[in-house]
């Protein structure tokens, strides 16, 4: 069994994205987004699915000026 740390991938209500500590009780208005393991693994998640940085609100709020 490794030693490594383990990490989950969790956002927040503007879809950012973050790594958090497995185990440890995530900050107020942080959810688990599903995906746990060593931080590269959660980092490449991240990578894959974080594909727009803009915080949910402004993509809306752009999208509705279009």
């Amino acid at each position: 069994m490794s030693n490594e740390p383990r990490f989950q991938v969790v956002l927040n209500d503007e879809e950012q994205y973050s790594v958090w500590p497995a185990g440890r009780d995530l900050p107020d208005g942080w959810h688990a987004e599903g995906t746990e393991g060593p931080k590269e693994q959660c980092l490449a998640r991240i990578s894959e699915v974080w594909t727009d940085m803009r915080p949910r609100s402004l993509r809306e709020r752009m999208a509705a000026q279009a």
